[in-house]
């Protein structure tokens, strides 16, 4: 089992793939930071995890497959996928933020990304993490009833 909150990257191009990951890597220290550039290794490694917590970076655009087919074909292992997803594509028109807003992902970053973009999408997601982990450890009532003990 991960001892962090992951970050998973999906492109398909190996390039992008290759830069994204060099980018997360110089800031993230809260687990580690695995890429695809094949979305169905990425689909067979996701649903072969024994958690289902991670952050995701994903292309809208994966060959043959969109990346809201792949945060679906994992929503069952995930089930925070979508929210703890980030975007990228390259046009970000109406077309694709409505697609976003409907599958609940509120990250969207358009190509070239800009790393300090980035960074702070990132940051946001594991922020959620960071303070539900502190009240889980600050409160143990509260720890008790997450963990459905009475």
């Amino acid at each position: 089992m991960p001892e962090g909150l992951d970050v998973i990257i999906i492109d398909d191009d190996p390039d992008v793939c290759e830069v994204l990951t060099e980018i997360v890597k110089r800031f993230y220290t809260w687990g580690d930071v695995i890429s695809f550039s094949d979305a169905d290794k990425a689909i067979e490694y996701c649903l072969g995890r024994e958690t289902g917590v991670a952050i995701f970076i994903v292309d809208i655009f994966l060959g043959g497959k969109s990346g809201f087919f792949f945060l679906d074909m994992i929503s069952e292992k995930f089930p925070t996928a979508h929210e703890d997803t980030i975007i990228i594509t390259g046009n970000a028109n109406d077309d694709v933020v409505n697609m976003c807003v409907a599958s609940d992902v509120n990250h969207l970053l358009e190509k070239p990304v800009r790393p300090y973009a980035l960074q702070l999408a990132v940051r946001s997601i594991t922020s959620k993490y960071l303070k539900f982990a502190k009240k889980l450890l600050q409160d143990p009532a509260f720890a008790e009833n997450v963990a459905g003990f009475k």
